[in-house]
């Protein structure tokens, strides 16, 4: 459903353009956990330079010398090096939808979208480092950078496939409970941090988080009934709709992963490997529920479905 014979340049832009953008997420999840999201405590510059400097000796007047640590500098500006290359392919992806699906509407407008999220995007990068990696913009931060992910998604499947069909109110409904679960996790990852900056003992940090950990298991646990339902439902019902249902399990997979990641984060360890981790699968997780919707949408045998 997936494979065409070859694939046009937009086609081929549309794919780097969105793996790159996780690639973006999966660094951004690493600066997290490493504590290098101040790295750089100004932006865009880092310490009053466009090139960050080489040593506290070179640190501007109006910056603490004690603020400067190579390896949190850099992790940090190499993040936004990053986040200015996905800028610009995202921007090579709008002009190649302009030249050849202009009169796509729904590839066109979509890609449109993505570029106009990805400049607010940036802006919210500014304020993030303003407000000192706050919980609830740093949750605003993650959540654009997802709709982005699902706009050029959209306009990848778009491409590869015609879909006509009517979209699934299930698949919506897991998609935005999966988006609300990613927010809540933020939340909870800055509670976290909230309570070991005040002198709680980082293994007891988790457990001082309160009713919306609570809140963050428990949603999670719908999300993986959730995708277990799909599954079932669709193995059950549609067995030769093979590429749909093979999306369904990865989707069930991703979740199980999710699940058990969050496990080991509660009861094992918070380190840097396993939030990373937990972040990756799950924005990995609601990129497999977007493509599983569109494929669907696809599927004209699937009319009880929808």
């Amino acid at each position: 459903m997936l494979r065409p014979r070859r694939f046009s340049s937009f086609q081929r832009l549309a794919l780097c353009t969105t793996a790159s953008t996780y690639s973006l997420i999966l660094v951004g999840g690493l600066v997290r956990a490493s504590g290098a999201g101040l790295g750089c405590p100004d932006w865009p510059r880092c310490f009053g330079s466009w090139v960050p400097p080489a040593s506290a000796a070179e640190l501007p007047p109006q910056f603490d010398r004690s603020l400067f640590n190579p390896t949190l500098m850099w992790t940090e500006y190499l993040n936004r090096l990053l986040g200015v290359t996905v800028g610009l392919l995202i921007f090579a992806t709008f002009i190649s939808a302009w030249r050849h699906h202009r009169r796509e509407p729904r590839i066109f407008w979509t890609t449109v979208a993505a570029l106009l999220l990805t400049g607010f995007q940036g802006w919210l990068g500014g304020r993030v480092v303003a407000n000192e990696l706050a919980a609830w913009i740093v949750t605003v931060h993650l959540i654009v950078a997802l709709v982005i992910v699902q706009l050029l998604l959209y306009a990848t499947v778009r491409a590869l496939k015609r879909a006509d069909g009517p979209l699934s109110p299930l698949l919506i409904a897991l998609i935005v409970i999966t988006m609300i679960q990613i927010g809540l996790g933020t939340q909870v990852r800055g509670a976290v941090d909230a309570a070991i900056n005040s002198g709680v003992a980082h293994t007891s940090a988790l457990a001082s988080v309160g009713p919306l950990d609570h809140i963050h298991r428990s949603v999670a646990l719908v999300v993986f009934a959730g995708s277990l339902l799909t599954m079932m439902w669709l193995s059950a019902r549609f067995p030769k709709e093979r590429t749909l249902i093979q999306w369904a399990y990865v989707v069930a997979g991703l979740a199980a992963l999710q699940v058990a990641l969050g496990i080991a984060m509660a009861y094992v360890s918070l380190a840097p490997a396993t939030q990373v981790g937990h972040l990756a699968f799950a924005s990995l997780l609601l990129g497999a529920e977007t493509v599983l919707l569109l494929l669907a949408k696809t599927s004209h045998g699937l009319r009880g479905f929808h």
